[in-house]
Order: C-alpha cells, then sequence, then structure tokens
C-alpha cells in the first residue's frame, strides 16, 4: 500500500472499480437476453427506463414488490453453488406481484460483498437473469457494492425490485366467496423461506452440506438448494382465462399464515391434509426436528408453493389448464365462513 502523502487510492482501501466495470461487461449479454416490449436502453445509466405503453397497457396501475432469499444465502457461500440463487431472488419478488394479478415487467438486484470476485458474480447474476428470462420480466438494472469491512470474506448479501402492471379494475383478489375451491400448485422443495430452522436442523442431524442427501439424489447442499419454483407465467394464464379470485404464495409462515391474507373479512379455509403427500424433504426435517404438524404448517411451505382460489364451476378447467402448463395440482379443500385456516386430516 502506498504510504506517501495523498498516494492511497481506492483500491488501496479494498474497492476496485476496475473490477466492477468488468462485471458490467460480462453481465450485458445475459442481461440483453430478458429484454421484452417496454424496455428502452440498456445497462450502464443513472437510471433505467420502461414504456408502458410500449408494454401494451392502456391504463395501467403499477405495483411493486421487494425481497432476499434470507439465510439461504449461507448454503449458497459455504458450498461455493451460487448458480441459482438468483432464481430464488428474482422468484420471492415475481411470485408476490402475480398475487397481485401483476406481470411483472422489471428487476432490478441489489448485489453487496467485501471483496468483488467477478467470476461469482457473474455466476449470480447470470442465475437472475434466468429468472428473469423465465418469468418474463427484464432484467433492466442494479446495483453492485463493494464494501470492505462490511462482510467477511466470502459473504455477499442480494436484495430484489420488481414492478409489474395491471389494466385498471383488475386487481386481486376480488370475488373471494364461499364455496371457492382452494388449487395447490406443488413447491420445488423448501424454496426461500425457513432456512434459519433448516440450517439448526442440519446442524442437529450430523450432516454437513457435501454429505449425501438422505431423501434425494446428490448432495444435501445440492437439495436444499433447489431453486423456488416460478408461478408467474402459468398463474397469469390461469387468470386471464377467468375463475381465478386470489393467489396466496406460500412463503414466511406457510400455508396457516398467508392464505387468509388473501380471503375477505369473514371468511376463512378448510384444507384437506390428505389431498397431497408431504415432499421428502419436508418429512426428513420433520424428522429431525420432532417438530409438530402446527409448527410445520406456519414455518414451511410443505409442498405447496401457490394457493388459487378460484370459482366452483372452474376449477376442473383451471387445474386442466395449470397440468397443461407444467403444474402438479391438488385440490386442497374450499373457502368457508370463519376466519384462519381449519385443517382436516393429517400430513403424511
Amino acid at each position: 500500500m502506498s504510504t506517501g502523502k495523498n498516494g492511497i487510492t481506492y483500491a488501496d482501501a479494498g474497492v476496485d472499480i476496475d473490477a466492477g466495470n468488468t462485471l458490467v461487461e460480462r453481465i450485458k449479454p445475459a442481461a440483453k437476453a430478458t429484454t421484452r416490449s417496454g424496455v428502452m436502453g440498456g445497462l450502464g445509466g443513472f437510471g433505467a427506463l420502461f414504456d408502458l405503453k410500449g408494454a401494451g397497457y392502456k391504463d395501467p396501475i403499477l405495483v411493486a414488490a421487494t425481497d432476499g432469499v434470507g439465510t439461504k444465502l449461507r448454503i449458497a457461500i459455504d458450498t461455493g453453488n451460487v448458480d441459482t440463487i438468483g432464481i430464488d431472488l428474482v422468484a420471492m419478488c415475481v411470485n408476490d406481484l402475480v398475487c397481485q394479478g401483476a406481470e411483472p415487467l422489471f428487476f432490478l438486484d441489489y448485489f453487496a460483498t467485501g471483496k468483488l470476485v467477478v467470476e461469482d458474480a457473474t455466476r449470480i447474476i447470470n442465475g437472475i437473469a434466468k429468472g428473469c428470462a423465465d418469468s418474463g420480466c427484464a432484467l433492466i438494472g442494479g446495483e453492485t457494492a463493494e464494501m470492505p469491512g462490511m462482510y467477511h470474506k466470502g459473504d455477499f448479501d442480494l436484495a430484489g425490485f420488481a414492478v409489474g402492471a395491471m389494466e385498471r379494475g383488475t386487481e386481486l383478489p376480488a370475488g373471494v366467496v364461499e364455496g371457492d375451491v382452494l388449487l395447490g400448485l406443488a413447491s420445488s422443495g423448501v424454496h426461500s423461506n425457513g432456512y434459519s430452522l433448516v440450517r439448526r436442523l442440519v446442524e442437529v442431524s450430523g450432516l454437513g452440506w457435501s454429505s449425501a442427501s438422505p431423501f434425494s439424489e446428490g448432495s444435501l447442499g445440492e437439495a436444499l438448494l433447489a431453486p423456488t419454483r416460478l408461478y408467474v407465467k402459468q398463474a397469469l394464464k390461469a387468470v386471464r382465462a377467468g375463475g381465478v379470485h386470489a393467489l396466496a404464495h406460500i412463503t414466511g409462515g406457510g400455508l396457516t399464515e398467508n392464505l387468509p391474507r388473501v380471503l375477505p373479512e369473514g371468511l376463512g379455509a378448510s384444507i384437506d391434509l390428505q389431498s397431497w403427500a408431504l415432499p421428502p424433504v419436508f418429512r426428513w426435517l420433520r424428522t429431525q426436528g420432532g417438530i409438530s404438524e402446527a409448527e410445520m404448517l406456519k414455518t414451511f411451505n410443505c409442498g405447496i408453493g401457490m394457493i388459487l382460489s378460484v370459482s366452483a364451476d372452474r376449477a376442473d378447467a383451471l387445474t386442466a389448464l395449470l397440468e397443461a402448463e407444467g403444474e402438479t395440482v391438488s385440490r386442497l379443500g374450499t373457502v368457508t365462513k370463519g376466519q384462519g385456516v381449519s385443517y382436516t386430516g393429517v400430513l403424511s
């Protein structure tokens, strides 16, 4: 390090502007691949422009969402498997947007680390770009922050910001009534909630991230990093087909806390726990911690990542539509009088 008067540089302090510029160049192709109608310009400006009229909207309402991926990052960092954590970041934001009836239009990310490693950052942001492309959402900007002294070596943090739109008057939830059928869409695993408990349970089990997974192929770390499922395109197709009154993204708080968020005053839900099978990952987690059924349902998605409340007379048609889009659909139960979620059967 230079010790002459006024000789210390930003690089001496641990911030490499050239590395940041290199990263921007590296990720431009991935960002460009997410371009959709409405995008104006590319990466590199002081702000990102988007043309709502160019996206086909006449009288749009904007919807915004922000989220992160929580302590699932710890597993990605510890294993070095950072290629899909960006998909989680996008999914946590855009799956929320679609619950409002909105089409995700564009996404911005915030990536912060103590020391920028261009190769690792490129892998992470390529994952973000894949999540955007798979949900029809353009990656139009972001921020990369290199902050020495703020993060331990190798650590990083991620946050995402998504903006979507809908035509005025098409907001969801709307029209939920007693007797609506609840359709559950299968999750791809633990998704991105409950990982502080997951990490504690792995610790109790005595296994490491590189240990063979006791409930699937590959290592335990790989199994627990399965990315959050993106429901955007198929959910929007169902909404546009008619008969969908509400959607609930099953995140932190599980089925017990998230489903009531989209039900009107005076209405609750009855769910038959025998209507789907608890996936192996959740059976293993439950066994490791001796976790009660109520705690499982209030902490994890338990195999159901999204719930749709639909008109009873449209349930069969919407099930067929969603299955044709690649979803595994379970008829969970119905909307009832009352409040909260009541369960019948046993989670197994």
